[in-house]
């Protein structure tokens, strides 16, 4: 419950600075939290993994969004996307760099002991687990094809 907290009251900081773009966002946030309080079984309470979950999954359709709009030469709609981002990003555990994934992703191929891109579903589900919250799948699946292929 203390994203929720923390939400609420970055909601009445951008209220009184009048700022639009971190307003958008928080409401956006404050919306998922009370669509995944509401759905069936959560009984009223939200723990922390399914908050990180639905963070993640925001952060994705961003990132997805913010690629369709540069694509399209869209750069009103890519700022948007941008700042909407960058308050999701404060929510998040901090992501791990390229280099750190690529490390973490070569000690679970040693350990799952693959050595062909056929193993790559294997080494997929072992780093999507141990990786989670901090890499991106994209990253991940990436690097682990890179790594297989070698």
């Amino acid at each position: 419950m203390a994203l929720e907290q923390q939400i609420m009251a970055e909601m009445k900081d951008a209220m009184k600075a009048k700022n639009e773009g971190v307003l958008r966002s928080l409401r956006a946030i404050k919306a998922e939290i009370i669509k995944a309080k509401t759905e069936p079984g959560a009984g009223g309470e939200i723990d922390e993994a399914t908050e990180q979950k639905f963070l993640q999954k925001m952060m994705k359709q961003r990132k997805d969004s913010l690629e369709i709009f540069e694509k399209q030469g869209r750069a009103d709609l890519a700022v948007k996307e941008k700042e909407e981002m960058e308050v999701i990003e404060r929510f998040l555990p901090k992501q791990l760099s390229e280099a750190e994934i690529k490390a973490a992703v070569a000690a679970i191929i040693t350990q799952a002991g693959a050595s062909s891109p056929a193993d790559m579903g294997k080494v997929m589900g072992i780093a999507s687990k141990q990786l989670a919250g901090v890499a991106d799948g994209k990253t991940i699946s990436n690097l682990v094809k890179e790594l297989l292929s070698q």
